[in-house]
């Protein structure tokens, strides 16, 4: 489970010194240190940004994040839990399927804006407040929608490992359009000995170079197959 430390409430700006003299530097807050560290990640791609470049950007010594932070695993604590509070929160109102999906959506659209996140999300040892919050609310949308605690359980695993798997998927492809994917095919397809590989050539030509094929609209088909047989294994579950 990935994890995050709370951000704290945002501190007075700027704190006047006794009459005569010039103003303090305005005080640094948690969560403009964090929210800065995200920046950064995703301008990077990568994950904890270093102590120094945040303090660059920041505008602050590098000593100053140490009143916040006593290491770079809390910040990217932070940082995690920050990217779990940007995911819709599952509610048994709209029914377990339906909760469900729109999280998957969700987390997606979340990774995607961050895909240094992706490969982190699971291997905290400190989760925070969001990230707690939002795991609490996935387990109990799937068990008043009737699943045992053991089928809650293998629902989540599931539904995360394809979230996961098909983002990281999709963000490492040669392409960012349907264009860009008919091109790539195209490519391939032209140095393809045709009569050595016939499955793939006619997965080429029949489907990937139609106009109407997406390859986006793959998650929604594979999420509806994973929660269809979530439906029919519910019950089952012990």
């Amino acid at each position: 489970m990935s994890s995050l430390v709370p951000a704290t409430q945002v501190e007075d700006l700027v704190a006047m010194e006794p009459t005569g003299t010039a103003p303090r530097r305005a005080a640094l807050s948690r969560e403009t240190a964090l929210r800065t560290a995200v920046e950064l990640a995703d301008e990077a791609g990568t994950g904890v940004p270093s102590m120094r470049r945040l303090a660059e950007r920041l505008g602050v010594e590098a000593a100053s994040l140490y009143h916040h932070f006593r290491g770079k695993d809390v910040i990217l604590d932070g940082m995690l839990d920050l990217v779990f509070g940007e995911i819709e929160l599952p509610s048994g109102d709209v029914g377990w399927r339906t909760a469900m999906r729109r999280r998957a959506v969700s987390m997606r659209a979340a990774l995607a804006r961050h895909p240094w996140a992706i490969s982190l999300m699971d291997s905290r040892t400190n989760p925070g407040h969001a990230t707690l919050r939002h795991h609490d609310a996935a387990i109990g949308c799937l068990r008043s929608g009737g699943f045992s605690i053991a089928g809650a359980a293998h629902a989540f695993s599931v539904l995360d490992s394809y979230i996961y798997g098909f983002t990281l998927q999709e963000l490492s492809l040669p392409f960012t359009s349907s264009d860009g994917f008919e091109d790539v095919a195209g490519s391939i397809l032209t140095g393809l000995p045709r009569e050595e590989f016939p499955h793939l050539t006619e997965m080429i030509v029949d489907r990937a170079l139609k106009s109407a094929y997406a390859y986006t609209e793959e998650f929604g088909i594979g999420l509806d197959l994973i929660l269809d047989g979530l439906q029919r294994q519910r019950d089952g579950w012990r």
